[in-house]
């Protein structure tokens, strides 16, 4: 009969305190964003904040300060999710048409989840100043993001600012009626193809991108 193999007596590694720090952190924003999504940000109470996150509202204010702290921290934590999602798309040598379909593949990936609907529903209600800077900041990086992988396009700022903002608009607006009325998914492929093709029209319009 053969010996069976001791066991190992090597212990669990310890989590650190930073570890158990960023991981309650997590926890508790994924339970906010899961909450407002789900319920609505009126809804999104401390008690069914903790009840999510399994923890204490005392942990909470230990970590945020309170509900204002952790809905900041979802807007910030949003935006920079946001960014590195545009972030990872290359443009050296990309024609135009690739980085549109790879533009308006990552930006729909952000505005149909729940992390967006978060944040949406977070700057609609969230009277605070720091919703409001914080939309002035998801802004400012989609204006970044915009001219990195388009800087071929020569626009007027005028021109560029009111395509950025149609794009914005469109994918908001599919975004939240699709809450109400999902689509089928061709239907979906459909209004995207059509954004994309009208990006690649106006970013070309005035003898830009190629």
């Amino acid at each position: 009969m053969t010996a069976r193999a001791p066991l190992s007596t090597r212990k669990p590694r310890r989590r650190t305190h930073a570890e158990r720090t960023t991981e309650t952190r997590a926890r508790i924003m994924a339970a906010v964003v899961e909450c407002v999504a789900e319920l609505g940000f009126q809804r999104c109470t401390a008690a069914e904040i903790t009840r999510r996150a399994g923890i204490t509202w005392g942990a909470v204010q230990h970590h945020f300060g309170g509900k204002d702290g952790i809905l900041v921290a979802v807007l910030e934590a949003s935006f920079t999710r946001f960014a590195e999602r545009l972030q990872e798309i290359d443009v050296a040598g990309v024609p135009l048409e690739r980085r549109v379909a790879l533009f308006v593949e990552r930006a729909w990936e952000h505005f149909s989840s729940d992390e967006f609907r978060t944040t949406f529903e977070i700057v609609q209600h969230y009277a605070a100043d720091s919703a409001s800077d914080g939309q002035k900041a998801m802004l400012a990086s989609w204006a970044r993001t915009w001219s990195r992988i388009f800087d071929d396009a020569h626009l007027s700022a005028t021109r560029r600012a009111s395509l950025q903002h149609f794009t914005i608009s469109f994918l908001v607006g599919r975004a939240s009626l699709g809450r109400f009325k999902p689509m089928p998914a061709r239907v979906l492929d459909d209004q995207l193809e059509l954004l994309a093709r009208t990006l690649v029209r106006e970013l070309r319009a005035e003898g830009g991108a190629r």
